[in-house]
């Protein structure tokens, strides 16, 4: 009885660690994290894309007004998975440092540097008394001025981390396995679109392009896919449900 009131004690305290060395805040927030619809980012020779899957609460919700993927600026976006109202805030903090740096040096945000922002003041919420940890992880991708496509994933705990291909939210552990074991180098946007597709369909029943949502990033800028290209997309590689 003494252990469970001394965990209790560190449940509450958002920014307490534990004796073993855990905050629990950040893994509860990591659990909100995977009980979200997931979301897959694969970067590409020529850049971005980004799909993530979403859930209509009733045939009466508008499809569109689910939103998971994001502009952040022309040249990178943010998918998320989680919290959705959390994921909007740090999507705020992504659009205005990211406007801070083209008004402070003329240029566009590096990717890497713009990460490092969000997580920075994600993880200030795992230390500051009063407030407890975003419940959402982030994909950060996009083109740095030299050209190359970079993608980012942020943590609860503040943490990025850089991937080829990555998947997260509900399942990720077995739709990471399905990227592992098909990724290839050196594929085009295309390519990886139908990676990223075939990879959230290797854990259902197909796909329904209804909830859905898709954007890919290139030199040209953003440009997210509407449900037209979205569904034709899962029609051509033999991905739509057969549910009915």
């Amino acid at each position: 009885m003494q252990g469970n009131s001394q965990q209790q004690a560190y449940d509450r305290g958002t920014n307490i660690f534990s004796p073993d060395g855990r905050l629990y805040q950040v893994e509860y927030a990591r659990e909100a994290v995977k009980r979200g619809s997931p979301t897959v980012g694969v970067r590409t020779e020529d850049g971005i894309v980004f799909v993530a899957d979403g859930r209509l609460r009733s045939s009466l919700q508008v499809a569109e007004s689910i939103e998971k993927i994001h502009k952040v600026d022309d040249h990178v976006g943010v998918a998320s998975a989680g919290h959705v109202a959390d994921a909007r805030q740090l999507v705020d903090v992504a659009r205005r440092q990211a406007q801070v740096e083209r008004l402070r040096y003329e240029e566009a945000a590096d990717i890497e540097a713009l990460t490092k922002e969000i997580t920075g003041h994600i993880q200030d919420y795992t230390q500051a008394g009063g407030a407890r940890p975003f419940g959402a992880a982030l994909l950060v991708g996009g083109i740095d001025v030299d050209g190359s496509s970079r993608l980012f994933e942020t943590d609860p705990s503040g943490t990025p981390y850089e991937w080829t291909a990555v998947a997260i939210g509900g399942n990720s552990p077995d739709i990471q396995g399905f990227l592992e074991d098909n990724y290839e180098e050196g594929m085009d946007t295309d390519a990886g679109l139908e990676l990223a597709l075939r990879a959230l369909a290797s854990v259902g029943d197909g796909l329904e392009a209804e909830g859905m949502s898709a954007a890919i990033i290139t030199d040209d800028g953003y440009r997210r896919l509407d449900a037209e290209e979205l569904a034709a997309a899962i029609d051509e590689y033999g991905l739509a449900s057969t549910t009915e």
